[in-house]
């Protein structure tokens, strides 16, 4: 059957449709309310840039029925999570914002979350905030105004906020749990935004200490007071409006689309998320998945404000309205305006980098003689032999793919090529074994002897993968490509091919070396009373408590030792401290 023919065998009935190129690869996902004139509208007529660009490589489609718009929308969601296909740029960067939650403990106790599915918090959830900096702000005014909770574990002895009275001493004292119950409402209240009572208290103690001519902390209440009001202060929405609620709007314009979602939280226009990208297919459809994509990672709305067309596709999913007039209208054309002012300022940055990375590609064409959209770099790092780590970093239509990345703690050597072996086998023994996604080209750090261990692992595993490696010069600079048959490729040092290269290289180097670093300093501050069977943290410190240094512990007996710890720790202990000594 002809992609002309099967196009009219299509249902007209809502579900989800998969495009696919020449190789079978999905490379966009999309969903319609009805499929026969969904899929068909994409072989007929005009269209913008980046949806004749994906017409123009669909060789075969595929589709799912469903019950409903509702439910097409769930799962384009999750078909797009499983295939990352290349043209829903719109999923890619997952974006979820910090909140603060107050545990679900008896003492009051915040922390920063980001929500996402896998994270089920216990407790009260507030946000959310326009960053992480602005959550930690809100958290570190909280905990200077009330004495909460600031360890994650709860220690045997007193911690350092305690001597500050900046905390109950939560792990050892009884504290009574109505102080507990009242100081979480005051907390509840400011978080709510209801700061008057906070302001009133603090204004009362500044006094106080200015009668007793106690300044020092008449200035901290000052400073605090000043602090409240720049995080609480309202911003200019409406009088007395205290409704909570969200309102999403987008401009398009020669094939660009820019979404703006403003957040309102009890009468306050908090902050926004906005996102610009080429408009893939129409527009009701793109919105309508990028509006649950977001809320899928972020807190859903209580209440949603869109423009008209949009209520069919979203009202079986959220408490969704539109409006013609009033605050709330203004609302929705003030994200209108938002729209088109980030559509304004920043097409030309999408521009420049889809041309980019179209040159890359031909360039990429050119010398391999096929697509290459999947490229993992490999790099490892050591100090005389000890600490090695190996590192991959993956780029994907050459983006870097972050969450693709992966590090390795290698057996200790001097010795590079064992090292890049082990990370080779380790690698692609996972990709066999779990059937994963295999890269259309494997670049080593290296020249003939590193590509020749890649072949040698890529082909014990019967695998057909590109292999090159990444020259350097005498001044170890990045100079040239070489293919598996050993031939040089040489770059323009001022093309964009080279600044690609050279930048995927940088970022594995820096990708190994942060992590050696880390395992580095690790070793550095290594104590003897590590790793010791049975002993705990509670008999380290009671150790250390009692004898003061570690060295002062390296001279005691076996059976000083077995005074404060069980025969068979102090005895394990006492051998480690004898073999260290011999060494």
């Amino acid at each position: 059957m002809t992609l002309k023919e099967k196009l009219q065998t299509l249902p007209k009935k809502p579900g989800c449709y998969l495009h696919k190129d020449k190789d079978g690869n999905v490379i966009y996902v999309g969903k319609a309310i009805n499929l026969f004139n969904r899929v068909n509208s994409y072989f007929k007529g005009a269209h913008d840039y980046k949806t004749t660009k994906l017409v123009s490589n669909i060789a075969d489609f595929d589709y799912i029925v469903t019950k409903s718009e509702k439910e097409a929308l769930i799962l384009e969601y999750n078909l797009i999570k499983e295939y990352d296909p290349k043209y829903n740029i719109v999923f890619k960067d997952d974006k979820s914002y910090p909140y603060i939650l107050l545990h679900d403990c008896m003492e009051p106790y915040l922390t920063v979350v980001r929500l996402n599915k896998k994270n089920r918090y216990k407790g009260k959830i507030y946000g959310p905030f326009p960053d992480v900096g602005a959550a930690r702000n809100m958290t570190e005014m909280i905990n200077k105004l009330y004495p909460t909770r600031k360890c994650k574990n709860l220690g045997s002895d007193f911690c350092l906020y305690y001597h500050l009275n900046e905390c109950l001493g939560y792990c050892r004292n009884r504290i009574d749990p109505t102080i507990c119950e009242d100081m979480k409402n005051k907390i509840i209240d400011y978080l709510n935004g209801n700061t008057s009572e906070i302001i009133r208290d603090l204004k009362q103690q500044m006094a106080d200490a200015t009668e007793k001519l106690e300044y020092e902390k008449a200035a901290y209440c000052r400073d605090l007071i000043a602090d409240i009001k720049e995080t609480s202060q309202k911003q200019d929405v409406q009088k007395n409006y205290k409704e909570t609620f969200d309102v999403v709007n987008y401009y398009v314009e020669d094939g660009y689309i820019a979404i703006t979602i403003l957040f309102i939280k009890k009468g306050r226009l908090l902050y926004h998320d906005k996102f610009m990208d080429y408009l893939v297919g129409d527009v009701e459809n793109f919105v309508s998945s990028y509006i649950y994509h977001f809320y899928e990672i972020n807190e859903k709305p209580k209440k949603l404000y869109v423009p008209k067309e949009l209520l069919p596709y979203l009202e079986d999913v959220y408490d969704v309205a539109t409006v013609n007039r009033g605050y709330k209208y203004q609302l929705l054309k003030q994200a209108q305006t938002n729209s088109y002012e980030e559509l304004k300022q920043n097409r030309n940055i999408i521009t420049r980098s889809d041309e980019y990375h179209e040159l890359l590609d031909e360039e990429f064409e050119r010398i391999f003689h096929k697509k290459i959209s999947h490229i993992e770099l490999f790099d490892n790092s050591h100090t005389g032999g000890k600490d090695t780590v190996g590192a991959m970093v993956v780029f994907k239509d050459f983006k870097p793919s972050k969450s693709d990345y992966r590090l390795y703690k290698l057996e200790d050597s001097a010795d590079d090529l064992s090292s890049m072996k082990e990370m080779l086998y380790r690698r692609y023994f996972r990709v066999l074994k779990d059937d994963l996604k295999r890269p259309d080209l494997l670049i080593v750090d290296g020249g003939r002897i590193q590509i020749d261990i890649a072949k040698e692992i890529i082909s014990s595993f019967g695998m057909d993968i590109m292999i090159c490696g990444l020259g350097k010069d005498d001044h170890h600079n990045t100079s040239y490509l070489m293919n598996s048959d050993y031939e040089i490729i040489d770059i323009d040092k001022g093309s964009n091919l080279f600044f690609f290269l050279t930048n995927m290289q940088d970022e594995v180097h820096r990708f190994a070396i942060t992590y050696h670093k880390k395992l580095r300093s690790r070793s550095v501050y290594k104590s003897p009373l590590d790793n010791i069977k049975g002993l705990g943290p509670k008999s380290r410190n009671k150790l250390l408590r009692k004898y003061k240094s570690i060295s002062n512990i390296k001279t005691l007996s076996l059976e000083e030792l077995k005074t404060v710890l069980n025969d068979n720790v102090a005895e394990a202990l006492y051998n480690k401290l004898r073999e260290e000594n011999a060494a």
